[in-house]
């Protein structure tokens, strides 16, 4: 309850940083997943220093590309470890961001601001020899994922670079998501509608992601998502133009990799972005950890 009371003041703030839950230090690095990594430091355009992690592809595996990798608004990079820490064994080398304010980053998370983060990101990828020649991917979950929608479309140059987009339990709409958080609680359902229209919504990925032409996408969100309702990713892949797929999952909110079913199912869509096209019967998929 004294959370949704947060929450309705911040709305009618209608400050951007309600958008963001950053945690700052680190409780652990990848050495305890038993992952080789390097600590990167990047500078953003206005000085911002900030903090990632670069995950190597695994020793004596085929490095078979790059992934750029953007967590969501709650904790850092060291909380959202378990969505990536797999690829390195299957060749795929990782850079995992803290955005300002995240982590060991410094400054405090705001848009526009943060789109400066993910230049830097890109920035240090373009200036690592061990990411030219090969293909390149960004991974993005929540609202990493509608950022990366907005900053791509809103960056055409850097959207040509990869080879695909992948996003996994991505809001479509800041405000609507305000408002679904606020029907849940009868302390806040009958403000609902006046108060999420504080929640600024020109970054939201609906409105961007119509711009990600000849990107090839891939769409993941579970049925049972109690965060982002799935009703978000088919906004989102109405609006999209082809290629896309939308993989439906099951599960808690970005919890998507830790079903060995999906991870393989992410390796076969970067193997092929442009041919690949999902399963479509998610009943050929059984998941008994799944509610019901």
């Amino acid at each position: 309850m004294r959370c949704l009371l947060v929450l309705a003041i911040a709305l009618l703030q209608g400050c951007s940083s309600l958008l963001f839950y950053p945690e700052k230090g680190l409780r652990f690095t990848p050495t305890r997943a038993g992952l080789e990594f390097g600590d990167k430091y990047l500078t953003a355009a206005d000085g911002t220093q900030l903090n990632a992690w670069w995950l190597p592809a695994q020793a004596g595996t085929e490095v078979k590309g790059t992934i750029l990798y953007l967590h969501g608004n709650g904790g850092n990079m060291a909380m959202h470890l378990g969505a990536p820490w797999w690829l390195p064994e299957q060749g795929y080398q990782v850079l995992m961001l803290d955005y300002r304010g995240y982590g060991l980053s410094q400054g405090e998370p705001s848009l526009p601001a943060l789109y400066q983060d993910i230049d830097a990101a890109f920035t240090e990828l373009d200036d690592n020899p061990d990411v030219r020649g090969k293909p390149l991917f960004v991974l993005a979950q929540s609202l990493g994922g509608a950022l990366a929608v907005h900053y791509l479309a809103e960056h055409p140059q850097q959207a040509d670079k990869l080879d695909a987009l992948i996003i996994d339990g991505t809001p479509a709409s800041y405000r609507d998501v305000a408002q679904y958080v606020l029907s849940t609680s009868w302390l806040t359902w009958l403000f609902q509608v006046p108060l999420s229209e504080f929640v600024p919504d020109s970054d939201s990925a609906i409105a961007a992601i119509p711009k990600l032409k000849g990107l090839p996408l891939l769409m993941y969100h579970s049925i049972d998502d109690a965060v982002v309702p799935v009703a978000n990713a088919i906004s989102l892949y109405q609006a999209a133009p082809a290629p896309r797929v939308l993989q439906l999952t099951r599960g808690p909110h970005v919890q998507t990799f830790n079903d060995p079913t999906w991870r393989q199912v992410l390796l076969m869509f970067m193997s092929d972005p442009q041919g690949f096209t999902g399963l479509r019967r998610l009943a050929e998929v059984p998941n008994s950890e799944s509610p019901q």
